[in-house]
């Protein structure tokens, strides 16, 4: 079985005590390969956004495009060499998430490991939180 990805957490001075905060995104290791393989040759690319829109029977879906640079309000995960981008639409929904690579006979695909969601459609391309 392959190794997944390692999550660190990181505490923020409060005002009284330390408050320990999930990471935004964690990549298992084939989502890192297969990310370096995507943006390997592409010089203008500096990683993916990941995004969520409204969209599918379920109300909301995830999107992936190439970024050539951080938005204002993106949040941005470095991990082993590459970079996520996470749209400010989409970061409470993507919170504590792993994203994984997977890759079968009959698909190959990014899958979301999403503790945040409530319930998904059948076909498994929507949910909702």
């Amino acid at each position: 079985m392959a190794a997944l990805g390692r999550a660190t957490v990181r505490a923020v001075q409060g005002k009284k005590r330390l408050i320990p905060q999930r990471a935004a995104l964690v990549l298992t290791q084939a989502a890192v390969e297969k990310i370096k393989t995507l943006v390997i040759n592409k010089s203008e690319v500096e990683g993916l956004r990941v995004g969520v829109k409204t969209r599918g029977c379920n109300g909301l879906s995830y999107t992936l495009d190439y970024a050539k640079e951080k938005q204002k309000f993106d949040e941005e995960v470095v991990q082993d060499g590459v970079k996520i981008f996470i749209d400010s639409k989409a970061q409470l929904t993507l919170l504590g998430t792993e994203m994984d690579f997977v890759n079968t006979k009959l698909s190959s695909e990014f899958v979301f490991n999403n503790p945040n969601i409530k319930g998904t459609c059948g076909c498994g391309e929507s949910f909702n939180v």
